[in-house]
């Protein structure tokens, strides 16, 4: 079971890595000035992509960490 949750995240992650920003602006302006209608699913789409934009900030900002250890990635390089 805890697999396939990991599984679930993990593919959530990549999908929404690219499509969490747009996802994140454009669908509270859909609903505000394009009369766009509510649904329960792309509310919790849009809660979980917060929730990848939270977390990112807190790894960048807060724990100062980066998703690559080698220090080839670096920007001193």
């Amino acid at each position: 079971m805890k697999r396939v949750f990991r599984e679930i995240y993990g593919a959530g992650v990549l999908f929404f890595y690219y499509f969490k920003w747009p996802m994140f602006i454009g669908y509270p302006v859909l609903i505000e000035y394009l009369s766009y209608p509510r649904y329960w699913v792309m509310d919790i789409l849009w809660i979980y992509c917060l929730i990848l934009i939270v977390k990112d900030v807190i790894y960048k900002f807060v724990l100062k960490k980066s998703y690559c250890d080698d220090k080839k990635c670096s920007k001193g390089k």
